[in-house]
């Protein structure tokens, strides 16, 4: 598991900047989340984010490097592999969903077209061995 020291931090530090060196980009916290609600295959994971496929090859190496999600190959020629959320990972899932909360309530306008009446929330997915 990738920690971080506090002395190297700037400013005031504290485990939510230590948490935000770790998890902090766009991104990263997207990519948890499809993988969250069951996007294991990297294709499947740059389309609900919506990012860059190079983007996501970067966030998927430094998620792994972290500890917070790990993969196994599900094909070998070519290598092809599917994502999981560890431990660490899948204690994100509450952080998730308070965003989510918060993001209705205060980030969406109430009558945004594109906002349905009610979000699928993340749940804490079983480890799959």
């Amino acid at each position: 598991m990738s920690v971080v020291p506090l002395a190297d931090l700037p400013g005031r530090p504290c485990p939510i900047a230590a948490a935000l060196e770790v998890v902090g980009e766009r991104w990263a916290l997207l990519t948890v989340r499809e993988i969250a609600l069951g996007s294991d295959r990297f294709g499947q994971i740059v389309a609900g984010t919506g990012a860059p496929r190079d983007r996501i090859a970067a966030r998927l190496k430094s998620l792994e490097a972290a500890g917070i999600v790990t993969r196994a190959p599900y094909q070998d020629r070519p290598r092809r592999d599917a994502y999981r959320l560890t431990d660490a990972g899948r204690d994100l899932v509450p952080v998730l969903d308070a965003l989510l909360e918060w993001g209705s309530r205060h980030a969406v306008a109430p009558d945004d077209p594109l906002r349905p009446r009610r979000y699928r929330r993340t749940e804490t997915p079983e480890e799959n061995p």
